[in-house]
């Protein structure tokens, strides 16, 4: 026999489940946005690019590393070790006003 307190964590449940990664055939779905670019430019290369970035994607995954993970840190491969907080454009500049 189930305890009261029991039956309240059984009806909240589904709100346990709303932040978990949506998945496709065992990898995440959103690995699989080239393949909506295949739908409308169906051409050998489009599927050599889809099965290749699937197959990045998957090596990551069993890596450790999810999507957004793996874009975070491709940009921070990209971008390098020394990130300012703004823009060189955009920062101010020393004055002197003696």
């Amino acid at each position: 026999m189930s305890s009261p307190q029991d039956a309240s964590e059984q009806v909240n449940w589904h709100w346990r489940n709303t932040m978990r990664p949506l998945r496709f055939f065992q990898m995440d779905s959103r690995a699989a946005l080239p393949y909506l670019i295949l739908l409308p430019y169906a051409r050998t290369v489009t599927l050599v690019f889809c099965v290749l970035s699937t197959v990045v994607f998957l090596v990551l995954e069993k890596h450790g590393l999810t999507f957004p993970a793996a874009l975070r840190a491709l940009r921070s491969t990209l971008v390098g070790e020394k990130r300012h907080a703004l823009a060189r454009v955009r920062r101010r500049r020393l004055k002197d006003f003696g």
